[in-house]
């Protein structure tokens, strides 16, 4: 019977056979192995947004941070929580809506429903 390679433990099983398999994937050394292959993907990927962008702005093509100076940005309602926010005491969170009900729709009462 062929032995199975698994990639991300770098190790054969002593045979394919679909038990054999399943007991290797649900085991935790090769969830931990799993865990760590996807994490060292994913800080390559983010390194490599920053590095491209690094250089983007180097070369001129990013002039500035887009939300930074723009008139008018954050300045017409303020974050929830803050002070001034209609309604709000300060450091108070707004209410969230029950798990599996969608927020309201805006402009709507949010005890009508939807349509």
């Amino acid at each position: 019977m062929p032995k199975y390679f698994c990639d991300y433990c770098d190790t054969y099983l002593t045979h394919d056979s679909p038990s054999v398999r399943k007991t290797h994937c649900n085991g935790r050394k090769h969830k931990d192995n799993v865990r760590m292959y996807y994490q060292k993907w994913l800080e390559e990927q983010v390194q490599k947004l920053v590095d491209d962008t690094t250089a983007a702005f180097r070369a001129g093509k990013i002039q500035n941070h887009p939300f930074q100076g723009a008139p008018g940005v954050g300045a017409m309602i303020p974050p929830p929580g803050a002070p001034g926010a209609p309604g709000m005491v300060p450091g108070m969170r707004p209410p969230m809506p029950p798990i599996g009900i969608p927020p309201p729709m805006m402009g709507m009462p949010p005890n009508m429903p939807p349509h």
